[in-house]
């Protein structure tokens, strides 16, 4: 059985959000993006993110481009913020609303530009939209 990396990142909107319904596509068929939802998949790599956050999509367009920030970068950031997500997950001094779920990274697979990207951006988002500081500040 193949051992599966599920990144799942859930923030569920409050009661009367829409978020309204955005489909975009791309010339890879694994990238799909619907109702604010990122989803970037290769089963090759055994490994899936999802990033589900009304208004993500929009913000991430803002952002430098892919390229900008160095995979190292990029792969240290992730590796400290997940650490320190994950300990709020797990209800240590976080609002668990907040923080629903963990997120299984592991530093020793190489998970390429496109799954550090997006899980990079999505820190920053977090941190910029919830008012949350993670250990390294924000970007």
């Amino acid at each position: 059985m193949k051992t599966l990396l599920y990144f799942s990142i859930i923030i569920l909107a409050l009661i009367g959000c829409n978020s309204g319904k955005t489909v975009m596509t791309d010339k890879n068929p694994d990238k799909i993006a619907t109702n604010d939802t990122v989803r970037i998949a290769n089963d090759s790599l055994e490994y899936e993110i999802l990033i589900i956050e009304p208004g993500f999509n929009n913000w991430l367009v803002t952002q430098p481009p892919r390229g900008y920030f160095g995979i190292t970068y990029l792969e240290t950031k992730n590796r400290i913020w997940t650490t320190e997500y994950n300990t709020r997950a797990m209800g240590i001094g976080a609002n668990q609303n907040l923080y629903e779920q963990t997120i299984n990274y592991d530093p020793n697979i190489d998970y390429g530009l496109e799954v550090n990207y997006l899980l990079y951006n999505y820190f920053v988002y977090f941190q910029k939209t919830y008012n949350q500081r993670f250990i390294g500040g924000r970007q």
